[in-house]
């Protein structure tokens, strides 16, 4: 009985074609169906949601983020890859293979680009949360926005005295201890968002915390391990309020701006005085950001009035510490996430982080008219 010989270049062909075709298609597949919210929708609540969370909670039982390896080792063996195609066109002479492996790797890149779509992009095409849940992002007028920022502020004042500080008043809560409580924050502000009702998942530290301060940069959601990371180099006084930012990606807030309201809001209606008095200080510094350019008067009346010895100690210690980092890496860095953000649709770019703003002072603006 004969059998037909099959040609090992014709398979390694086929292979190599296999390998950049079909993660291309798939990113073309993303960029036809990203319009359709229905598509997308489904995808997200019934297939990556869900993977995205078990993932989170699988890698939980490890106490290093497990995303923070993974990408260290990505990256060297890019470069490793990359040299020894280098090395091999000096020694062989063989730019083919050269050729080969830059393909292979650009083929890789690819496959996590895709990848990228699929498990995260995704989540930008879905009803925001502030459709899900009702809530306005209409513009307020500046009178709106002082009377939030003074509430924030009053708040936050009240709340500085009550958390641990050391010998000289600085913010002394151990980043530790926060994380430990951080998956319960979420308990009270479900009951009235259910849209954030999930299963509490760890959040992890980051080891290189100095390089995504330096790359200005508080935490980072991983979408392929479902792991939420934060930097815990940057001022422990705003560490909670970040813990609880980025836990809101694993409940599929993408939005930057959605993200940061979600947060703030999470730490201000939990049990925790920590998280309460983190989240009204990011609060605090967002709304300023809005405030000052447009008031810089009703800004400092609001500051005179209100900032404990406390608070403005913990509120110069965020400003040196980020005043120190100043460099041309954050503003790169800044750029790139910022072309990421509005490939995704995201109009205002990194500006989202202060659009929050109008959520700010529609929801807690409402909270204030019916307080007795």
């Amino acid at each position: 009985m004969r059998t037909k010989h099959k040609d090992p270049h014709i398979s390694k062909a086929w292979l190599w074609l296999g390998s950049t075709t079909l993660p291309l298609a798939l990113v073309i597949l993303f960029e036809l169906s990203k319009g359709n919210q229905g598509i997308m929708s489904g995808w997200v609540w019934f297939v990556m949601a869900p993977l995205e969370q078990a993932l989170g909670r699988l890698w939980s039982v490890f106490p290093f983020s497990a995303a923070e390896v993974l990408t260290a080792l990505f990256l060297v063996s890019c470069v490793v890859w990359a040299a020894r195609a280098v090395v091999l066109v000096f020694r062989q002479k063989a730019p083919l293979v050269f050729l080969r492996r830059l393909v292979a790797l650009a083929s890789v890149w690819l496959w996590l680009w895709a990848g990228l779509c699929w498990f995260w992009n995704a989540a930008y095409y879905i009803p925001s949360f502030a459709q899900r849940e009702g809530l306005s992002a209409a513009p307020c007028s500046v009178e709106e926005l002082a009377a939030v920022t003074e509430y924030f502020a009053w708040q936050a004042a009240a709340l500085s005295t009550q958390v641990p500080r050391d010998g000289d008043g600085h913010f002394a809560e151990h980043p530790s201890d926060s994380f430990v409580r951080g998956p319960e924050i979420y308990r009270n502000i479900a009951w009235e968002f259910p849209s954030l009702e999930i299963k509490p998942i760890k959040v992890k530290p980051l080891l290189f915390s100095k390089l995504q301060s330096i790359l200005g940069f508080t935490g980072v959601y991983f979408p392929f391990t479902g792991e939420a990371n934060v930097n815990i180099d940057a001022p422990a006084c705003l560490v909670p309020a970040t813990v609880a930012h980025e836990m809101s990606h694993q409940r599929m807030v993408a939005s930057e701006l959605e993200a940061n309201f979600v947060g703030i809001a999470a730490c201000t209606s939990c049990d925790d005085v920590v998280y309460q008095y983190s989240g009204y200080l990011m609060g605090l510094i967002q709304l300023c950001n809005a405030l000052y350019p447009v008031s810089p008067d009703t800004w400092y009346e609001i500051v005179e009035k209100t900032f404990t010895f406390e608070l403005a100690t913990d509120w110069d210690d965020n400003n040196a510490y980020w005043a120190a980092l100043d460099s041309p890496a954050e503003d790169v860095a800044g750029d790139v996430y910022d072309t990421f953000l509005k490939h995704n649709d995201q109009e205002l770019g990194i500006r989202s982080y202060g659009a929050c703003v109008d959520l700010l002072v529609n929801y807690f603006g409402t909270k204030i008219a019916t307080e007795p």
